[in-house]
């Protein structure tokens, strides 16, 4: 075919496929492996994805000392697409598994025995995963993670920020995929304390966030979101909405916002999950008079809601205390239940979710455990 057919033709066409056909049209011919396994492809692939495809959200569910990964359609039907085939990578069965992130088809997932132990780059459409090299981190440094795309470089990154004890920054381990290898950054410390509790963080505009905060002599907060971008490799902050400013750091938290923004939760107690207070957006990414107060317990107590994130059109993913999904919409103030319901309390939104062929031409296979 390819002897009449030119091969933009071919790949036009290719790219609108799924990824499973393609993982088996690879056995069509060398030149059909050589194609869909080149770089350039998977990229040109991931875009048509991105533009053309309805995106999924992948949520954890824990129960029973076991945490099962799903993807759901982020559309109005809220319908389960699949739920994914959790490999077996090697580590040791009492390992318990945390998503760092999730970004064009990739998983960031680390596996912690009390220290983190292994970090592993997993695509699941595609079922083939790569090892990140071990890293040394003393047990006295608090770590924060944050996993994103670099677009510039056209590379997959994770940061590690981290603090000693007195408060006093490290410098970033930085992991690339395209180097495969893991470097320090001598990125100026900014001048606030990061101590998120929550390790998958919103990766926006090419940046990973968190709740910063410094705490004066008189027990005073002031409060910011710290940020670090995956491409210049610089730290920078973001202001606060005035009233947030003084808050201590673990009663806010930040969400993705959309595809371009961000989101910050703020709680009663920090150490009361469903005790949400107030939910802010920033609707213009990076300005400040942009922060909009959208959501307060005040006039949705009898939801009782656990806010998990945004979907794609803006509506915010809720799990309620009787143990349904619903979306919330914000110009309406409106509940609309999905037809899932949870047992379990313990239950995350890790992210947005497409399929895609990154990995596919440098990874190993998974080995599949049976559901």
């Amino acid at each position: 075919m390819s002897d009449y057919i030119p091969v933009e033709v071919i790949v036009e066409i290719l790219k609108r496929l799924p990824v499973k056909s393609l993982v088996r049209f690879r056995s069509v011919c060398k030149t059909w492996d050589t194609l869909i396994s080149h770089p350039c492809f998977i990229s040109t692939h991931l875009q048509a994805s991105l533009s053309n495809n309805t995106p999924f959200l992948l949520l954890s569910y824990w129960e029973n000392c076991k945490k099962d990964y799903f993807l759901h359609y982020d559309n109005d039907g809220f319908d389960e697409f699949k739920q994914l085939q959790f490999p077996v990578f090697g580590c040791a069965s009492d390992s318990r598994s945390f998503v760092l992130g999730s970004c064009n088809g990739l998983i960031c997932l680390c596996f912690w025995n009390g220290v983190v132990s292994k970090f592993i780059l997993w695509n699941p459409s595609i079922q083939k995963y790569i090892s990140l090299p071990r890293l040394r981190i003393s047990n006295d440094v608090h770590i924060n993670f944050g996993f994103g795309f670099d677009s510039r470089a056209n590379d997959y990154k994770l940061v590690i920020i981290g603090l000693e004890k007195g408060d006093t920054w490290i410098k970033p381990f930085l992991f690339s995929l395209n180097e495969n290898c893991w470097k320090r950054v001598n990125a100026i410390p900014p001048s606030y304390t990061s101590y998120s509790r929550e390790l998958s963080v919103p990766f926006v505009n090419g940046a990973v966030h968190w709740i910063g905060f410094q705490k004066r002599n008189n027990g005073v907060f002031t409060t910011a979101i710290l940020g670090f971008d995956l491409s210049a490799e610089e730290f920078f902050e973001i202001s606060l909405p005035e009233s947030l400013i003084g808050l201590g750091p673990m009663v806010l938290s930040t969400i993705k916002y959309g595809e371009s923004s961000i989101a910050v939760l703020k709680r009663n107690q920090a150490n009361e999950l469903w005790d949400f207070a107030e939910l802010w957006v920033m609707k213009e990414y990076g300005v400040v008079g942009s922060w909009t107060k959208v959501l307060t317990s005040t006039l949705h107590r009898r939801w009782f809601p656990y806010i998990l994130g945004f979907t794609k059109n803006g509506e915010v993913l809720v799990q309620l205390d009787y143990g349904k999904l619903a979306s919330l919409d914000l110009n309406f103030q409106q509940m609309e239940l999905h037809g899932v319901e949870v047992t379990t309390k313990l239950i995350s939104l890790e992210g947005s979710y497409v399929e895609s062929l990154v990995l596919l031409d440098k990874a190993v296979d998974v080995h599949r455990v049976n559901l």
